[in-house]
């Protein structure tokens, strides 16, 4: 059985060490580290809650996912985090992520940035360097 492992705006980027910046003003922006697991608690349990894309997540540990997803945003954001996780394309093949799939996703991301207090212009920024995970997250 596949792992249902869907991740906002995943990340299909090999994550590099040029994000991997403590001093990076978007990492401190959203919160450093705490910041960024309030983020992911709330934007899980949009996802878990999304008509849209809850299915998604069956059978996935959820304890596991809100782990990888943290440190996964972390790192993108520049924060001194190591991502353990699967590659986004690894995660989701065999998942038929649709954009509309991952269109959901990112809305329930973003409503738990607005809960968390992000910024819309900092949203912006994180989002930005997520999109390019959508090619490997949209598999049909």
């Amino acid at each position: 059985m596949h792992r249902k492992f869907l991740l906002a705006a995943s990340v299909a980027l090999t994550i590099s060490s040029s994000f991997a910046r403590a001093d990076d003003p978007l990492f401190h922006d959203l919160g450093g580290r705490d910041g960024i697991a309030t983020i992911v608690d709330d934007a899980t349990s949009n996802f878990l809650s999304d008509p849209r894309i809850k299915a998604t997540f069956d059978n996935t540990n959820m304890d596991r996912f809100k782990v990888n997803l943290t440190d996964q945003l972390c790192l993108v954001a520049g924060g001194p985090c190591e991502y353990k996780g699967h590659s986004m394309s690894e995660a989701h093949k065999g998942l038929h992520v649709t954009n509309a799939d991952f269109n959901a996703l990112v809305e329930d991301l973003q409503a738990g940035m607005d809960k968390a207090g992000v910024p819309f212009a900092t949203q912006n920024r994180l989002l930005a360097r997520l999109a390019p995970m959508q090619r490997d997250v949209v598999t049909r």
